[in-house]
């Protein structure tokens, strides 16, 4: 059974995938908090939507990137905000080798829409 918070996490990684396949910083950072935190596959915080969009204009260039997220979780904590854990694998067309990271946004609403507050990615691998 489907919950408002499924459904608002679900429509908000439809509009990343698609930002991501083009590699649209602007259309990506829209989706993102002014006060966002975001931690990316670098070990730098970016903070805010011109962090973002400076973190998704960095990357590589790759002609066909995709993003497929899997085993999503989502719990509404409170009436403006949402928290989500995923895995997302990215295939990037042999330009490198795939890679599967774990991921958890903070979703708050934030002048009527809902926006990411919190992106954080980390190696899917143990790291001890």
């Amino acid at each position: 059974m489907s919950t408002e918070a499924d459904d608002i996490v679900s429509a908000i990684i439809a509009k990343w995938c698609a930002g991501f396949a083009t590699l649209d910083a602007a259309a990506l950072s829209s989706l993102y908090s002014k006060n966002a935190f975001f931690f990316g596959s670098n070990p730098k915080l970016y903070r805010g939507r011109d962090g973002v969009t400076e973190y998704f204009n960095g990357l590589p260039r790759w002609r066909q990137p995709s993003a497929v997220f899997s085993d999503v979780n989502a719990a509404q904590v409170g009436p403006d905000l949402i928290n989500m854990a995923a895995t997302i694998s990215f295939d990037l067309a042999g330009e490198r080798d795939d890679l599967v990271v774990k991921m958890s946004w903070v979703i708050i609403r934030e002048d009527g829409e809902w926006k990411i507050v919190n992106h954080h990615a980390s190696s899917q691998a143990p790291l001890i």
